[in-house]
């Protein structure tokens, strides 16, 4: 469902010179798979995601997602995949209700199937509380719901989640996680990025490292033990990096 061939991003900068943030990056996300996307701040996560929502032009490289590639298809991709994004882009003005009615014309929905929709969600995430207060008098938890909610609106075939239960509490964490495994039960594909380490383990099927823009390891759980010799993926991320005690 998405396939990711040498993508490369290159970032020029007139005082600190030439920096590679992703450098020839490849892997494979499979139809009802959820893959995570593990590395620390700042070795090229959010760029490769940004890159596959065609939010960010590849310096080199492409990828496709379900069929389309993102260099030449860009419109399509952004058809195929719900992208939750760190920084939310929410509008101040609009209530969650609204923001999801928004949303929903943008990606075609008739009124019907977006009213009900919607509804799902609300309940789904518990947001009916708020869902008729303004954005900018929402808490990071309400907003990140929201986010969450709108990536998930148009039932799309491909996630891409970025952080998705950041400013999260336990219950609402919880509700996310049912999410992502319903969507992958649906036979979506999922790219997950997170620094939880305990939710990467318990959601992703396989997982990938990246370092320094380069993605150095992928595997399944068993296949990283295997390899470090460690139980726990926080013991096993830290010894992929080199900094294991």
């Amino acid at each position: 469902m998405i396939q990711v061939d040498n993508l490369s991003k290159t970032f020029t900068d007139p005082k600190r010179g030439t920096h590679h943030a992703v450098d020839r990056v490849s892997f494979e996300v499979r139809t009802g798979e959820v893959f995570g996307l593990l590395g620390p701040n700042g070795a090229g996560k959010t760029t490769t995601l940004r890159m596959l929502a065609t939010l960010l032009k590849p310096s080199s490289g492409t990828a496709t997602l379900n069929g389309f590639d993102i260099v030449k298809e860009p419109g399509k991709v952004r058809e195929q995949i719900g992208f939750l994004s760190g920084d939310m882009g929410l509008y101040g003005r609009l209530t969650p209700r609204e923001s999801l009615q928004f949303f929903a014309q943008l990606n075609g929905m008739d009124s019907a199937r977006a009213s009900r929709r919607i509804g799902e969600l609300l309940a789904m995430f518990d947001m009916n509380s708020f869902a008729d207060v303004r954005g900018d008098k929402l808490s990071t938890g309400m907003k990140q719901k929201t986010a969450v909610a709108r990536a998930l609106l148009h039932d799309p075939p491909v996630l891409i989640l970025d952080e998705p239960t950041s400013g999260l509490d336990v219950a609402s964490g919880l509700a996310i996680e049912a999410a992502v495994l319903a969507a992958k039960k649906a036979g979506k594909c999922v790219l997950y990025s997170s620094h939880v380490m305990e939710e990467a383990e318990y959601l992703c099927d396989r997982i990938g490292v990246i370092s320094n823009g380069k993605l150095t390891t992928i595997g399944t759980m068993e296949e990283l033990r295997a390899a470090t010799g460690k139980q726990r993926l926080r013991e096993i991320f830290l010894d992929l990096l080199g900094l294991a005690a």
